[in-house]
């Protein structure tokens, strides 16, 4: 692997919708800069250098106050890219790490000092080569007061994975809301197993996000707006927001990041809903310490 990919809008468009004040980006990530933070001997993509001064400036540029950010699997389980950028934020970024499993608690915790506040299981075979449930059960049960687990799953595995869910005992964020087919509708059989996880305990948030992944129609992703719109409805104290930037592995089908600020009046209709999106269910996560 040698060819360094570029996923991410040159020029992203600015946004006709406005994000109240105090909104955050709670899924983004950082690759890089290469020459201070190499990328992980195991990473399945290699990415040109996407650092923290280009994620604050389209923060600003699309009307954000702050960033989660989420360790991108090409740097493995080096977080030090994540909590860099974290640190030049000026208070206005935590994030979610990846970890060994036999990480220690001091090391947890050092992490924690560093902005952290969960930790991300990645069940997707294209981009890991190993997820090992016990020993994600294992740390899981050693996080710091406060944290959270992060799980990324496709809709076909979601099954499989229940028990291990209802074993982490602190509270889940599936990312991407698992990657629902979306072409079958808010009602389709992707969505109804997906709401069921959601109704079988009370902790677990999601995140609606990325149509550019999830909707094969394309920009505007009217498929996705229509399958996620009630979902948000019927759970608006579990759901958080985020750009996804700079979308990892989308070089071939790159979004404009001011398009995708647009889907959130589409999926959440109304002030409350947007507040509790953007601001109160992001905050009650990662700053309520």
């Amino acid at each position: 692997m040698s060819d360094r990919i570029t996923s991410w809008h040159s020029s992203p468009s600015k946004p006709s919708y406005t994000p109240p004040a105090g909104a955050v980006d709670a899924h983004c990530h950082v690759f890089g800069p290469m020459a201070q933070f190499p990328f992980s001997a195991k990473a399945k993509y290699l990415p040109e250098d996407a650092g923290p001064d280009k994620l604050f400036a389209l923060r600003d540029h699309l009307g954000f106050a702050k960033n989660v950010i989420v360790q991108a699997s090409c740097h493995g389980t080096d977080n030090s890219a994540t909590l860099d950028a974290i640190a030049k934020s000026g208070g206005k970024a935590r994030g979610v790490a990846v970890v060994d499993p036999a990480i220690s608690d001091e090391e947890l915790q050092a992490l924690h000092d560093g902005g952290m506040r969960g930790i991300r299981f990645n069940f997707l075979k294209r981009l890991v080569d190993d997820a090992p449930k016990d020993k994600f059960l294992e740390v899981s049960r050693r996080l710091p007061a406060g944290w959270h687990v992060v799980i990324y799953f496709e809709a076909d595995i979601l099954e499989e994975l229940l028990p291990f869910m209802a074993a982490i005992p602190v509270p889940l964020v599936i990312d991407h809301m698992g990657r629902p087919d979306v072409s079958q509708g808010p009602d389709g059989p992707d969505m109804k197993a997906f709401r069921a996880l959601l109704d079988s305990r009370d902790d677990i948030y999601f995140k609606p996000t990325c149509p550019d992944r999830l909707d094969a129609g394309g920009d505007p992703w009217n498929d996705f707006a229509a399958a996620v719109a009630p979902l948000v409805a019927d759970y608006p104290d579990r759901c958080i927001w985020g750009t996804d930037w700079p979308h990892p592995n989308m070089q071939d089908n790159i979004p404009d990041d001011g398009h995708l600020v647009d889907m959130i009046p589409r999926i959440a209709p109304t002030e409350e809903l947007q507040r509790k999106l953007l601001i109160d269910n992001p905050e009650r996560l990662y700053w309520a310490d």
